[in-house]
């Protein structure tokens, strides 16, 4: 059991896939959560019969302080350490399910895959069916299953790029379990963590899960497409996210028709050629 959130520790399981969807290998990783052990003492009593007062009994409070996510933090820099000294660009890609993350990795990776080297890797509960997705594009994919867990976790994402392998200057695109609480907790190791909002969700997500928006640099508003058939007020999205982010960047996109992908195209240049990406 999960000491952070309560979601399930155990029970990860992570596919690597080849090109061409055929999985290449299939293991089952078992995460142990972080625990704290508390230990109690009883009071000293007296025996019956005994002709003497027995002492006011005394009680000392000792108050014991862990950082619960210290192991993940740890493994996050191991992981952030690893990116750096390849250049590998680490994105985390997080939202809420259904805001269309897979749908801009595999228009992205089809759009810049001729030009620049990609790596995916697949957070969902169950099934292999966003890693086959990318697979599909060309482009090396591991998924990994969470089973009753809600979020990626920095052990996970390293047992999958000991399975990638990511060459050098390259892009590795992290798509999260879809949520907008849990996540938001986790350090991966990534450079920049980017949140997905889509039209078809109310203006007022930054207000309901700050703790997303306040830990994200970049926020893709997606779906745009939609947005003549939508009452949805875009200026107000914006106003509530800078409320608990001031500093977090916004790009408009329809990962469906391609509209304003070119936006996010050149945010992944521009982060790619920053030296070193990781200060």
């Amino acid at each position: 059991m999960c000491t952070t959130c309560g979601c399930s520790g155990n029970g990860h399981k992570l596919t690597a896939f080849a090109a061409m969807k055929k999985p290449v290998s299939t293991f089952g990783i078992t995460f142990d959560a972080p625990g704290v052990v508390v230990e109690e003492s009883g009071e000293a009593g007296f025996p019956l019969g005994n002709t003497l007062t027995a002492p006011a009994p005394t009680k000392t409070v000792v108050e014991l302080e862990r950082d619960i996510l210290d192991k993940n933090n740890r493994l996050a820099e191991r992981n952030r350490g690893f990116f750096e000294a390849r250049n590998i660009l680490a994105l985390n890609l997080v939202s809420s399910p259904g805001s269309g993350k897979t749908t801009l990795l595999e228009r992205t990776l089809a759009d810049l895959g001729d030009r620049q080297r990609f790596y995916v890797v697949e957070g969902d509960q169950q099934t292999a069916r966003d890693a086959e997705r990318i697979a599909a594009s060309g482009a090396p994919v591991v998924q990994i299953n969470t089973g009753k867990g809600c979020h990626l976790e920095a052990e996970m994402v390293h047992q999958a790029i000991r399975q990638l392998q990511p060459a050098g200057d390259s892009v590795l695109f992290i798509e999260n379990v879809g949520n907008l609480v849990c996540p938001s907790l986790f350090d991966l190791g990534e450079a920049y963590r980017v949140v997905v909002i889509s039209v078809t969700e109310g203006e007022d997500k930054p207000l309901k899960y700050p703790d997303m928006f306040r830990s994200s640099q970049l926020c893709i508003i997606n779906k745009t497409d939609l947005l003549p058939y939508l009452k949805y007020d875009l200026e107000a999205l914006r106003n509530f996210a800078r409320q608990v982010n001031p500093a977090l960047e916004f790009l408009e996109v329809s990962a469906t028709t391609g509209q304003g992908m070119d936006t996010w195209y050149d945010w992944l240049e521009q982060k790619s050629k920053e030296t070193p990406a990781f200060s």
